[in-house]
């Protein structure tokens, strides 16, 4: 008997382990467009997920770790874009759907690139979905980190602005 016990434990853990690993070397969290105000202190990044369950932004940290004036999301359509803007709620601002971090996911299937290549056949729709994570700082914002879950699993995306 205790030998099925140690064989159902290590199947397990190597199950674990594979889909750690896959995770970790397969990150469905996708970047697509970089965008930037003059001064580098409201930024837009498009983000994406590539994989097969929801992304959960978990923070957004900014330079060394520090942490942002504002930080929302952008949830708009593909036909429309992004702004980059340092008021969240002006009337022009509000077409683009800006949400709280923790009240969105990155829902499955939303890859920048399918996007793009959308828009470049002509097939893009008000239905295509997509997301932009939207920060703004007293200071010139130089990296963006995003830390996310993915199937209970964390990991940080690192994004540079020169």
């Amino acid at each position: 008997m205790r030998k099925k016990h140690w064989v159902t434990v290590l199947i397990l853990a190597l199950t674990f382990g594979g889909v750690y690993s896959f995770v970790q070397f397969n990150p469905p969290l996708e970047i697509g467009t970089l965008g930037t105000a003059v001064d580098n202190k409201s930024v837009v990044i498009g983000i994406g997920n590539k994989g097969f369950g929801e992304v959960k932004i978990l923070k957004v940290s900014i330079n060394d770790n520090e942490k942002p004036s504002k930080t929302k999301v952008q949830v708009s359509n593909a036909l429309q874009g992004f702004i980059i803007t340092d008021d969240y709620n002006n009337n022009e601002s509000k077409k683009y759907g800006f949400k709280n971090i923790e009240d969105v996911s990155i829902k499955a299937d939303t890859s920048p690139a399918t996007t793009y290549k959308k828009l470049d056949d002509g097939t893009a729709s008000k239905k295509d979905t997509i997301y932009g994570v939207s920060v703004l700082h007293s200071e010139a914002i130089n990296q963006v980190i995003i830390k996310y879950s993915y199937f209970g699993i964390t990991i940080n995306k690192t994004v540079l602005f020169n």
